[in-house]
Parts: C-alpha cells; structure tokens; sequence
C-alpha cells in the first residue's frame, strides 16, 4: 500500500489559537517545569484539604483542638493503610464494592458486638482515640 502523500505538521494546533481570553505564561518558560510545580501544588493542595475535611469532620463531635491532636497523633502504618484502601476504592468499582462491604461488615460486626457480648464498642473506641490523640499533643 502507499502511502498519502499528506504530511501532518506538528507543533501548536489551530485548536488552540482558537481558545478566546488572553496567554498567560508559566512561571518557567520549559513547561515540563510548569508540569512539575502544576503537579505539586495540588497535591499539596489537595493535603491541606483533607486535613481540614478531616478536622471538620471529627471537630464537630469532639472539638477543634482535640480533632486537630486526632489527625497530627496518626502512625505513619494508620496513614499508608488509608490511603492504600482510599486507592482501591476509587480505582474501580469492585474496589469500591468490596471497601464498601467492609466498612458495612465492619459496622454490623460492631453493632452485633455489642448486642451480643455486652461489650460497649464505643467506649473502646473513644479509648483509642484519646490514645491517639495524646499522640498527637506529644508531636
């Protein structure tokens, strides 16, 4: 077969020339750079964001400053493990299903826990998150 005689050129597209508002430029003028300190600043972004959603989230039942000991007083181990199953579970809807199964399990298991045995679930819990949280006064 031949082929066309047809060249694409490469470089900007007319697509782009057409997008109306004014160019602003990078901080650099290499923009793998630009990439680079892009790819940065959401990250960190979205680092700051979850603490604060986390803070908002446990400061409204037991305060600002005790919520903020809560999130400084977690192990490096409590970190990767939540992030490694907040992976699975947006990667793929059977992540999702099966972190959301075991969340839901997890929940009955300590409903039916405590029906059961007798063993208050909450006071074991408020345990440990005053343990953690004296962690996070010591940091």
């Amino acid at each position: 077969m031949a082929k066309s005689g047809k060249r694409v050129a490469r470089g900007s597209s007319p697509a782009a020339s057409k997008i109306p508002g004014p160019k602003i430029p990078g901080p650099s003028p290499n923009p793998m750079t630009n990439l680079i300190l892009t790819d940065i600043a959401l990250r960190a972004g979205a680092v700051l964001l979850r603490r604060g959603v986390e803070k908002g989230l446990v400061g409204s039942a037991l305060g600002a400053k005790k919520a903020g000991n809560i999130v400084k007083g977690r192990s490096i181990f409590q970190t990767l493990v939540g992030s490694a199953i907040a992976r699975v579970a947006t990667r793929s809807v059977p992540g999702a299903i099966i972190v959301g199964g075991s969340l839901v399990a997890k929940s009955l298991y300590d409903r039916n826990r405590q029906r059961k045995i007798g063993t208050d679930v909450t006071i074991e819990g408020a345990m440990a998150v005053e343990e953690q949280a004296d962690r996070g006064k010591q940091d």
